[in-house]
């Protein structure tokens, strides 16, 4: 383990505390473009963002989510909210194959194929570990599958890949293949939010869609996943269900660990380019609102059922 106190008791002398420990470390190590100087502007950068783009309603006060977590659910209810999961889930790869494609290093190329490989079905390997076992014909057991790794060395299963999770999920709920995933099946806000992550997470201006990305990020981890869950859980308990929720736990959980690594992806990119301070932030909010649009046609179609 790393011992984080020379680098912490250097951030509190140098009045830069709040930065990643990589970020300290670089400073303190005199790489190109980290300096202390530097790392004041970024945390008065950061201070922004917290206020003008991460205090943004559907990352702190998603009205669709705290109700389906309370669980009170109808089939209904349930049906329509996996069919437009399943058109954003599906459309989503069209966004990452184009965050893919315009990333503008290879560094950045590998990053996005990371997350693309793994939603169509390569499992995450750690390093040193053998590859996880499909626990039965029937499907793959989430809970075995490593959250941890990369897909480098990693095992490709059909079964493996996300849509394919949630169509499990789906059939247990009377909906078929040809009900899920499609563009057609999408609502107007389902897929303006769907249209706008291609537009702009996917986006060639390297800027625009590092802006987006860690919007969507920080909206990914601010809990709504595990709100999910515990609507479902509900819903399982009240209906003496058992609905296959491993799309849903699988991403509480990675989730969780993304947080860390999209901030320090953030301070990298504030040390080493030069940013419009700005325009990130707008792009940010214009990415969310994409977001917004998606759980505002949610809830909509909800109480208009």
């Amino acid at each position: 383990m790393v011992n984080t106190q020379p680098m912490e008791a250097f951030a509190v002398a140098q009045h830069i505390k709040g930065l990643t420990v990589p970020s300290l470390k670089a400073i303190m190590e005199e790489k190109p473009g980290y300096t202390v100087e530097r790392a004041k502007r970024f945390l008065e950068f950061q201070t922004r963002i917290d206020k003008e783009l991460l205090q943004h309603p559907i990352i702190t006060d998603n009205e669709y989510t705290q109700w389906f977590e309370k669980g009170d659910l109808c089939k209904k209810n349930v049906q329509e909210f996996v069919v437009q999961f399943s058109v954003f889930s599906n459309l989503f790869l069209i966004a990452q194959l184009k965050k893919t494609i315009n990333a503008d290093t290879l560094e950045g190329m590998r990053a996005s194929k990371e997350i693309l490989a793994n939603e169509i079905g390569v499992i995450f390997k750690k390093p040193n570990s053998k590859a996880k076992k499909i626990k039965n014909e029937s499907g793959i057991d989430a809970e075995l599958v490593s959250a941890e790794g990369s897909v480098e060395g990693g095992t490709f299963h059909f079964r493996a890949a996300h849509f394919e999770w949630l169509l499990r999920m789906g059939e247990q709920l009377d909906l078929s293949f040809n009900d899920l995933g499609k563009r057609s099946h999408g609502t107007e806000s389902t897929l303006f939010f769907c249209d706008e992550l291609s537009r702009l997470y996917g986006s060639e201006d390297y800027m625009v869609s590092q802006a987006s990305s860690y919007a969507v990020e920080n909206w990914a981890a601010a809990g709504f996943w595990d709100e999910l869950v515990t609507g479902f859980t509900h819903y399982n308990q009240n209906t003496k269900s058992d609905l296959t929720l491993a799309f849903f736990t699988w991403h509480a959980k990675i989730e969780a660990q993304h947080a860390a690594h999209t901030q320090e992806e953030l301070e990298e990119l504030y040390f080493e380019r030069e940013i419009d301070e700005d325009k990130f932030i707008k792009d940010g909010n214009e990415m969310l609102k994409g977001v917004s649009a998606f759980w505002t046609g949610l809830n909509s179609q909800r109480l208009n059922s």
